[in-house]
C-alpha cells in the first residue's frame, strides 16, 4: 500500500470536475487508504488540515485550491510537515505545468502514488502572504483583471477535458495591449537598485513558476527547486515596443529582448505609482509597494 491519503476538494466543483475526481479516485482508491474531505471556506479547510497528521496531502484543483491549501499548512507553521500532492482539475494548471504533472487526472493520480517527493521554494511578501507560482504588477496584472471575467464567461464553454476557459488570459492580454498601463517604479533586487522612477516600466514579474494564464510563460527560466526567484522587468512601453513585446511573449522569448532585464535573486521590493499585483491568479491593490523574499525548500511536493 502507498502512503495514507487525506484528498481535499471544492465543496462548489461542477460535474466535470467531481467526474475526473471519481477517475482519480478509481486509480488510487485500490492502493492506498483514501479519505475526501469537500471544503468550502477557509474554516472548513483549516479543520480539515487539523486532522491531516502525517497523511500526504492530496489538492484536487487548480492553481487557486493549492495557493489555499499550502496559504493554510504555512498560517498554521506545518507547512513542511505533511508531503503535497496535486490533482490538476482547474483552468489554466500552471503549477503543473511548471512542473511536470500530467494533466490528464488519471495519469496524474499515478504520480500522487508513485511520484517522488521533492523540497520546493516558497515565495512570502512583507505581509506573510506566500505565492506559490508567481507574481506580476503592471500590464500583466491589467489582463488578469480584464482575463478573470473571460475565463469565467468561456469556462461554461466546452465538452469533458476540453474547456475554452484557458483563452482567458491571452484574451485579457490582447486587450490589455492596446491601453496598457505604463506605471513608474523603483526596483531593488537583493538591495540593488535595477530600475529607478526615469525608466517607466510594462511590467514587473516574480516567481517560482513559468507560466501564467494557463500556459503563458511569463516566466520562462524559473524553477521553484533552485533556491531564487526570477525576476523580469519590462521596459516595453512604446506602442510599437509593446506589441513587439506581445508578440514575443507568445512565443516565450519576450525575455530575451534589449528592453527587458532577467534576473534571478533573493528578495525583490517594488515602490512607486500605484499599481495592482496578481499573485497566484488572486488580484489586489492599487498597491504603491511589495517586497518578495524566497523560502528555498519550504515544503515537500510529490512530483513524477
Amino acid at each position: 500500500m502507498s502512503e495514507p491519503l487525506l484528498v481535499i476538494a471544492n465543496a462548489d466543483a461542477g460535474t466535470s470536475d467531481e467526474e475526473r475526481l471519481g477517475l482519480a479516485l478509481g486509480v488510487m482508491s485500490g492502493r492506498a487508504s483514501v479519505e475526501v474531505a469537500r471544503t468550502a471556506n477557509p474554516g472548513e479547510l483549516d479543520g480539515v488540515l487539523h486532522r491531516a497528521g502525517s497523511r500526504r496531502i492530496v489538492v484536487a484543483g487548480g492553481d487557486g485550491s493549492l495557493h489555499a491549501v499550502l496559504s493554510a499548512l504555512h498560517k498554521r507553521h506545518e507547512l513542511g510537515q505533511n508531503q503535497v500532492a496535486l490533482l490538476p482539475l482547474g483552468t489554466g494548471n500552471d503549477f503543473a505545468r511548471t512542473n511536470g504533472i500530467p494533466l490528464d487526472v488519471e495519469d496524474a493520480a499515478e504520480v500522487v502514488l508513485e511520484g517522488t517527493p521533492r523540497p520546493m521554494d516558497l515565495i512570502v511578501d512583507e505581509v506573510g502572504t506566500i505565492v506559490v507560482n508567481n507574481a506580476h504588477a503592471g500590464a500583466g496584472a491589467a489582463a488578469s483583471r480584464r482575463s478573470v471575467r473571460w475565463k469565467h464567461r468561456l469556462g461554461k464553454v466546452g465538452y469533458k477535458k476540453a474547456n475554452l476557459g484557458k483563452l482567458g488570459y491571452p484574451i485579457g492580454a490582447a486587450i490589455t495591449a492596446f491601453d496598457p498601463p505604463v506605471i513608474r517604479l523603483r526596483v531593488e533586487v537583493d538591495g540593488e537598485v535595477v530600475n529607478d522612477f526615469d525608466r517607466p516600466v510594462l511590467m514587473v514579474a516574480v516567481g517560482n513558476g513559468r507560466s501564467v494564464g494557463g500556459g503563458t510563460d511569463l516566466i520562462p527560466e524559473a524553477d521553484p527547486e533552485d533556491g531564487r526567484l526570477d525576476v523580469m522587468i519590462s521596459r516595453s512601453a512604446g506602442p510599437l515596443a509593446r506589441f513587439g513585446y506581445a508578440g514575443r511573449l507568445l512565443l516565450g522569448t519576450h525575455h530575451e529582448r534589449s528592453d527587458v532585464d532577467y534576473l534571478r535573486a533573493r528578495t525583490v521590493s517594488v515602490v512607486g505609482e500605484e499599481f495592482w499585483v496578481s499573485a497566484d491568479g488572486e488580484i489586489s491593490g492599487p498597491e504603491r509597494r511589495r517586497t518578495w523574499r524566497i523560502e528555498p525548500e519550504a515544503y515537500e511536493m510529490v512530483l513524477p
